[in-house]
């Protein structure tokens, strides 16, 4: 029995190992779950747990209190510099340093640095003897920590046994991603304010139940104390933890001189809200260890390191008031009007939020003070309220009635809708905006502000109408000239000739975004046979599942929305679709492009690539075959090569095209 157990841990580990780590899971989770199931069953009939069982992540019970435990080695502080001319001082400091070194005998490399992301979450030290995890501690004071073992099994990214023998102690980073706290949050009775702050707390809770719910992440960037062994550099060591199951961090970049530091510093900047977790700076160290050891430490910090901080991705500030913005579909969105605050280098005063449920799961109130932080949005997002209470607090009321048309709101799911959809104006303009877009159909002299203006001067009441426009109507409107009025016109005559699947985007049908109209256009070849498809028809197209085929033959179905198509077609819209021919040589491909290319638009790139086989994707993982890297090239790079995925530059690019 004991045999079979430790094969089924064996493989569970390294399965585990494959898919948190390596972000490359090689069997099915049926699979897994049946495996792990077969454990428990025979520790349950044996009474025996062994100290490297997967079963040991699940929580055990409450602690009373966290027992203090010293490091075996003091952790450092890191300097922080604000600016890039107090790193570019640190830099020369660090250089004449060296020299000093080098002029009083010591033989020493020329500088090189590498440039890491700086993570924003809660410092963890792990203790390992004879290859097994035997403690886990904050940081504490440096010096003294909490032991958090138990609280650490739960981490899945932690290796509880390594090859390695030796007493060791490493120190690294724990975070929770913000695709895991979004989903945390969907379903908690109490929301986390802040990936940040839910990996402190979780960490630091004496229920490790709790913290195994928090599914949380950690990644290792230093060996605090290794017996009977040294790395010669960053990249040495960093290889060692790699080899003990490590997860190590997936941005290093190598930099020889200043200029690169910088140019390093602004690529981790760039790429900053791609990540799927919070980063809140860069940190820059000297590569060779011996130069570290002879620049030495000060009182507090490494001499050889130095971090960055970014401007705050989040601050806090008093809600003033919340109005309801309509969308095209009718769906009323809370807006949130702030007091304003400086948030990552821009003042800011509005802030999304996205219904009233996620108003009282904040328990945000006006009056109050809120957490604010920066997403990929233009405008940022309200995460939670401080726990404090102001005098003057109100509740936030639930609108009855729709606030452009007066309509009485109906409710349906999470959203309130308002159903006036042909009377009612912000709806109106909405849908035109969205129609005459730069991905739909490209009207860029039509803007929201113009759209409004024909709406309620020319009674414009769908996109369609926009066809019968005149010139002699435009030139009576305020702002219109001779010059405006005709080049609207034009734009409008070229619009009729957009592609299709610039025109099954502007169409506005539900849950169809750019790529899986493109897909549509791809499959079906013109609206026509769009209009006819099914649900098979649909779900046979990879990505495409029940919810956006039922949405594509519901469109179609509804009268209105048929009508609508078909008056644009009346007048004179005509998609355009070429069908890629089959082969070519990415066929079967699917290729990522990331940076700056100089001979092509990113657009540009991934059409070539669909026109010779290929399928773009926007994120790298472990389907993806290739990534075409330009200047700049971020965090996309660097997964493709911690994956092993092939990289080609834009040269290399042109030339499989031209020998195809």
């Amino acid at each position: 029995m004991e045999k079979r157990m430790n094969e089924l841990i064996e493989l569970l580990n390294r399965y585990g190992y494959e898919y948190y780590v390596l972000d490359k899971p090689t069997v099915a989770d049926a699979e897994y779950d049946r495996l792990y199931d077969e454990l428990v069953r025979l520790e349950k009939q044996s009474g025996i747990r062994l100290d490297n069982s997967p079963t040991r992540r699940v929580g055990g019970e409450p602690l009373t209190e966290f027992e203090p435990h010293t490091h075996l080695v003091r952790l450092l502080s890191m300097d922080k510099a604000q600016s890039k001319q107090e790193v570019g001082d640190w830099i020369a400091r660090v250089r004449k340093l060296r020299l000093d070194a080098v002029l009083a005998g010591q033989r020493l490399p020329e500088t090189e640095f590498t440039v890491e992301n700086k993570f924003d979450g809660l410092t963890i030290c792990l203790t390992y003897n004879e290859g097994k995890l035997v403690q886990a501690a904050t940081r504490g004071n440096g010096t003294t920590g909490e032991a958090i073992l138990p609280q650490a099994l739960t981490i899945r990214s932690i290796p509880l046994t390594i090859p390695y023998k030796g007493l060791l102690e490493v120190h690294g980073e724990c975070y929770m991603r913000l695709s895991t706290l979004e989903k945390y949050n969907k379903t908690a009775a109490e929301p986390l304010k802040n990936a940040r702050n839910a990996a402190a707390g979780a960490l630091r809770n004496l229920d490790p139940g709790v913290t195994a719910q928090r599914k949380l992440d950690a990644v290792f960037y230093d060996v605090n104390y290794i017996d009977g062994r040294s790395f010669a550099s960053q990249q040495d060591m960093l290889g060692f933890l790699r080899e003990n199951g490590f997860s190590v961090p997936e941005t290093e970049i190598h930099a020889l001189n200043e200029t690169q530091v910088f140019d390093a510093i602004d690529i981790i900047e760039e790429n900053r809200g791609t990540l799927d977790y919070l980063i809140d700076g860069a940190v820059i160290k000297i590569c060779d260890f011996e130069t570290r050891e002879a620049l030495g430490n000060t009182e507090k910090f490494p001499r050889w390191a130095i971090a960055y901080k970014f401007e705050a991705e989040e601050v806090t500030t008093m809600l003033e008031s919340v109005t309801w913005e309509i969308g095209r579909t009718g769906r009323l969105t809370p807006l949130a009007h702030v007091a304003p605050v400086l948030l990552a280098g821009a003042t800011v005063s509005r802030a999304t939020l996205n219904n009233y449920g996620d108003i009282q799961k904040k328990r945000l109130k006006t009056g109050a003070k809120v957490w604010l932080r920066r997403s990929n949005e233009v405008i940022p997002e309200i995460t939670g309220r401080v726990d404090e209470y102001f005098e003057g607090e109100q509740e936030i009321r639930k609108p009855d009635t729709c606030p452009c048309c007066g309509a009485k709101l109906e409710e349906k799911g999470a959203f309130l809708i308002c159903p006036n959809t042909e009377g009612c104006i912000d709806q109106i303009v909405m849908r035109v905006t969205h129609f005459a877009g730069r991905e739909a159909m490209d009207i860029d002299a039509l803007s929201e502000k113009t759209a409004r203006k024909f709406c309620e001067a020319l009674s414009i009441h769908d996109p369609a109408d926009l066809y019968s426009l005149t010139y002699e109507q435009l030139i009576e409107l305020e702002g219109f000239g001779e010059k405006r009025a005709r080049s609207l016109l034009e734009e409008l005559e070229k619009s009729k000739h957009a592609k299709l699947n610039a025109f099954i985007y502007a169409l506005g049908i539900p849950n169809i975004g750019t790529k899986t109209a493109r897909d549509l256009a791809d499959t079906f070849g013109s609206i026509h046979a769009l209009m006819q498809a099914d649900v098979p028809a649909l779900t046979a197209i990879e990505d495409i599942g029940d919810t956006v085929a039922a949405a594509v033959t519901g469109y179609f179905k509804d009268e209105k929305s048929r009508s609508f198509v078909l008056k644009l077609l009346d007048c004179g819209v005509s998609p355009e679709w070429e069908k890629h021919a089959a082969g070519g040589v990415f066929q079967g491909m699917t290729i990522v492009v990331t940076g700056t290319l100089n001979s092509y638009s990113r657009a540009q790139a991934e059409d070539t690539i669909r026109a010779n086989g290929g399928k773009a994707a926007s994120s790298v993982s472990k389907n993806t075959s290739m990534v075409l890297a330009g200047a700049n090239a971020g965090s996309k790079l660097d997964k493709a090569r911690q994956l092993g995925i092939q990289v080609i530059d834009e040269t290399e690019f042109g030339e499989m095209i031209k020998n195809s």
